[in-house]
């Protein structure tokens, strides 16, 4: 039987504290603690750096972290077969997605999932790309959606589209071609861009044309900078996927170069053969399939 202290330690690393872990598990905050102890104990070393406001890792506890995910991971896996077996198809699907993805592909394709298999539960969260890698790596996500490039050599890496980037303007702004905006149509302007990993490539896309780093600002979301724009204070530069259920009064043009970012599925090779993470795959991709033809055709040439 499974060690308990594995689901405890799992799940202290994923709430982050020892009373979040209790709620989860249904169990007392005493049950944690000494089942934490207890793993301490039989490692020899401390896996928590225990304070007032939660519970982290140690160098220590980091290490072991990727093997008792991938021992609990097994475990559920060997359970998910069971089932299968027995004709139940149950299981949980953890995914990994940036915002643009949660908002506008996440919600039909879960729709269209639970109505094939209802037993089989979904869990979401949104994180940067580094960090969903990251969590693909240890084994808390099975599906991760981020974008190229991936620098993890023991992920699948699995390509889905190509989203073009496009620049967002002021109503009333446009290119003196009138079709595409080109470097001397973006001078004299401040661009607004999200902070981090999220925007590499639109920050990209500014590197091209030689943009000065003093002319950029950063802010929380896709939809803050198109009410930023909106205002005046600058350009945004978004990825089409981004702009696909954003609401302002701007315009929005192609650069005379075309900018893309490549969003792409990762999931590790034990995770890809759990039965209920194939069906979500599979259900991914003919969606994809569906909403995006051009991309199937684009994956064929290529292989």
């Amino acid at each position: 039987m499974l060690p308990f202290a594995y689901q405890v330690f799992s799940t202290v690393v994923s709430e982050g504290t020892f009373q979040k872990a209790a709620l989860k598990l249904n169990v007392t905050p005493s049950a944690i603690s000494h089942s934490v102890t207890q793993l301490e104990s039989d490692l020899g070393f401390p896996v928590f750096v225990r304070s007032r406001t939660g519970a982290e890792l140690t160098p220590n506890g980091e290490l072991i972290l990727p093997i008792i995910q991938e021992i609990l991971n097994n475990v559920a896996r060997l359970q998910q077969e069971a089932d299968n077996i027995n004709g139940l198809n149950s299981g949980l699907i953890r995914i990994g997605a940036f915002s643009s993805v949660c908002i506008n592909w996440l919600p039909p394709i879960i729709q269209a999932f639970k109505k094939q298999y209802p037993r089989i539960d979904i869990s979401v969260s949104q994180s940067g790309f580094d960090q969903i890698v990251r969590d693909v790596k240890n084994g808390t996500l099975d599906i991760g959606f981020v974008v190229l490039p991936v620098h993890e050599d023991r992920l699948i890496v699995d390509s889905l589209i190509q989203d073009e980037i496009y620049c967002v303007a002021p109503k009333g702004f446009v290119p003196e071609n009138r079709h595409s905006v080109t470097k001397d149509d973006l001078a004299d302007f401040d661009f607004i861009l999200q902070p981090g990993d999220y925007d590499r490539d639109t920050k990209a896309t500014l590197d091209y044309y030689g943009i000065q780093p003093n002319l950029i600002h950063f802010s929380i979301d896709d939809q803050s900078i198109v009410a930023m724009v909106e205002a005046g204070l600058g350009l945004g530069i978004l990825p089409e996927l981004a702009l696909q259920k954003i609401i302002g009064d701007v315009v929005v043009y192609p650069f005379e170069h075309t900018f893309y970012r490549s969003i792409v599925l990762v999931t590790s090779s034990v995770q890809a053969k759990t039965p209920s993470t194939q069906h979500m795959l599979n259900q991914i991709h003919t969606y994809i399939a569906d909403m995006y033809p051009e991309a199937l055709l684009t994956r064929n040439e290529t292989k």
